[in-house]
């Protein structure tokens, strides 16, 4: 009897000693949350726009230029000097003394006009109709997509990311069009092309060069071209999503090489990204991503960049990955639109805004932006 009582003894002591130890892994894990949101809460909310630089714009011009962004509450500016780093270099510390911070946007995987790739036909991204986007460029002439998969363009692009890299005074090299060209436009740009894309056609189905299909050939021992429906073959999709990941990746170790972040323009939230331009962007390594939710383009109103930020947020849960809503300017109906946007990303989890693009900001739409930045202090 004596030892059923002492085993008795025990097992309660081991119940409240497991009891104490819940509580206290519970305590230290919702500290932690706390801790983890309050930083989010406390980080300053940052604005930026993308801007394109022209080489006959004077030094002075472009001092104005960013003062006044700067007096209006935009922290950042991304510049696309059409992958010229000495451009990028003449106009970096003049946004720098303005006090913005800088990141060098470059045309990524689509190369329109690029003097070098042209030289090489061979590098460019093929149709599933067995056209290449050398000469045959779905629904715009700008539309010059290279294969993300060959040696020689892979490396091109790399090159080029590295250049932009070891310039001083910026923050990030900042990705776009770091995806396939388009298998689904937005829904509201359709009957601009006169187009009905209910199915996946194959003039705008890339990549399905020599390369591309040797390459997946050699992991499933199968050809793309042989399935019955490629829409729905898994391993050709996957293998896609990671001949981009791939690139941002490589990207990612040459940013962080030269002591710089790596940044993208990226399609509304992943799984979009995913069924419309074959980028998931949410497996990637990279920094801050800044996703294009232009609700207008996709017939949506201004409550869907909540939704979209939100669905991005989670998705990124798990990462140390950061979200900047981009906004386009054009869509908006008044400033009261443009504010509530700015709201509606704060609320739903984003770090900041971002705005495209610099030229549309009009003074109301600047004083707002500055207006509605201060009411956060």
């Amino acid at each position: 009897m004596g030892n059923l009582n002492l085993n008795k003894l025990i097992m309660k002591i081991n119940s409240v000693f497991f009891c104490a130890l819940i509580f206290v892994i519970f305590s230290c894990n919702s500290k932690k949350t706390s801790e983890s949101n309050l930083e989010i809460e406390t980080q300053n909310f940052e604005f930026a726009t993308w801007i394109t630089s022209d080489r006959e714009k004077s030094i002075d011009l472009y001092a104005t230029e960013f003062k006044r962004y700067k007096d209006h509450g935009i922290d950042e500016v991304l510049i696309n000097t059409l992958t010229d780093p000495n451009e990028l270099q003449r106009l970096a510390p003049v946004a720098n003394a303005a006090g913005l911070k800088v990141h060098a946007w470059i045309m990524t995987m689509n190369r329109p006009g690029d003097s070098v790739a042209l030289q090489h036909p061979e590098w460019y991204a093929v149709s599933k109709e067995g056209n290449s986007c050398y000469d045959t460029r779905p629904y715009v002439d700008y539309y010059q997509w290279l294969c993300p998969n060959r040696t020689e363009s892979r490396n091109h692009i790399l090159g080029l990311i590295e250049q932009l890299s070891k310039v001083d005074n910026i923050e990030s090299v900042h990705l776009d069009y770091i995806r396939f060209s388009d298998i689904f436009l937005p829904i509201a740009l359709l009957p601009k092309y006169n187009l009905v894309q209910d199915v996946e056609l194959p003039e705008f189905d890339f990549c399905y060069c020599d390369v591309c299909i040797s390459k997946f050939e050699d992991i499933h021992n199968k050809n793309p071209l042989d399935s019955r429906n490629t829409s729905i073959d898994m391993e050709w999709k996957n293998f896609r999503l990671n001949s981009v990941k791939n690139i941002v990746d490589d990207a990612y170790e040459i940013a962080k090489e030269n002591n710089k972040q790596l940044t993208a323009a990226v399609f509304p939230y992943p799984e979009m990204a995913d069924h419309m331009v074959r980028q998931r962007w949410d497996k990637w390594n990279i920094d801050e991503v800044y996703p294009m939710i232009y609700h207008g383009f996709y017939s949506e109103e201004v409550d869907w960049i909540g939704y979209a930020t939100k669905q991005g947020v989670s998705d990124l849960s798990s990462k140390n990955t950061l979200i900047n809503t981009g906004v386009y300017i054009p869509d908006f109906k008044s400033a009261e639109e443009l504010k509530q946007s700015i709201l509606l990303a704060k609320e739903n989890g984003a770090k900041g805004v971002a705005f495209y693009e610099g030229k549309t900001l009009t003074d109301e739409y600047l004083q707002t932006i500055k207006e509605t930045k201060a009411s956060f202090e």
